[in-house]
């Protein structure tokens, strides 16, 4: 019963929290600060909506380089919520191009300024791609990616593709692991306490003097950060579960 009045309330929040969204984006098309705002709009609610507890250690990603590219693990469409809180500012995200289809969502997502690509395409991709490195030289802009490309429902991380790391060498500029805890199993959405979700980020990764040639070792690098990273978070939940006797 309590999970269906969540869902409920969630679809009441998402359409309310869409137009809200619409209209800012509207009043300043395509700014870059839009995204940061409309991830508090619809995240802040949510989390108390699901009575979820996230508790997130962020300092390197509040304290990041003014232009950068951030990855994250991917999990599920919560995660929309779940990050919503630590967008820092002047952020967009890469996201495909079907997303444009969901209503309120959608326009949302290219009036804030979000980046949209059509991975069926592959010049118009790539088209999408340069104009992401130009935003990052020039811009004062950061680039939010999940390098895994699709959700891995709180298993282990995916390969991760290209782009995000091409990126950053194109563009010289560093590269920040955000990382969350493998929330999306252990959700408990018919009970008052949803659970909670760890965020921690990792010291930023230069790029300075890299090149396409350094990219797999950097995407190993990044991964295995990553892989620790939310290993260990997860080691840390599971000691603060309560024993049952």
């Amino acid at each position: 019963m309590l999970f269906l009045v969540r869902m409920l309330l969630m679809g009441l929040h998402f359409v309310l929290a869409g137009v809200l969204g619409v209209l800012l984006g509207l009043c300043r098309p395509f700014n870059p600060d839009n995204s940061r705002l409309c991830a508090r709009l619809y995240a802040w609610p949510a989390m108390r909506i699901l009575r979820l507890r996230v508790k997130a250690e962020v300092g390197p990603l509040l304290n990041k380089p003014q232009s950068c590219v951030i990855i994250a693990n991917h999990q599920s469409n919560y995660d929309l919520f779940v990050f919503g809180n630590v967008v820092p500012r002047r952020t967009v995200c890469i996201g495909k191009k079907s997303l444009k289809w969901v209503p309120l969502f959608g326009q949302l997502f290219w009036l804030a300024g979000n980046v949209l690509i059509d991975r069926g395409n592959a010049h118009k991709a790539r088209r999408s791609m340069l104009t992401t490195t130009e935003t990052l030289q020039h811009k004062d802009t950061s680039i939010w990616v999940f390098p895994e490309g699709t959700r891995n429902l709180g298993e282990e991380l995916l390969p991760f593709k290209k782009g995000a790391f091409q990126m950053a060498i194109a563009a010289g500029v560093p590269i920040v692991p955000v990382c969350a805890s493998s929330y999306s199993k252990h959700m408990r959405l018919n009970r008052w306490l949803g659970g909670k979700i760890l965020i921690r980020s990792l010291p930023a990764i230069p790029t300075v003097g890299l090149t396409l040639d350094d990219m797999p070792l950097l995407i190993a690098q990044c991964r295995e950060q990553m892989r620790t990273c939310i290993e260990a978070m997860d080691q840390q939940l599971s000691h603060e579960l309560p024993r049952v006797c």
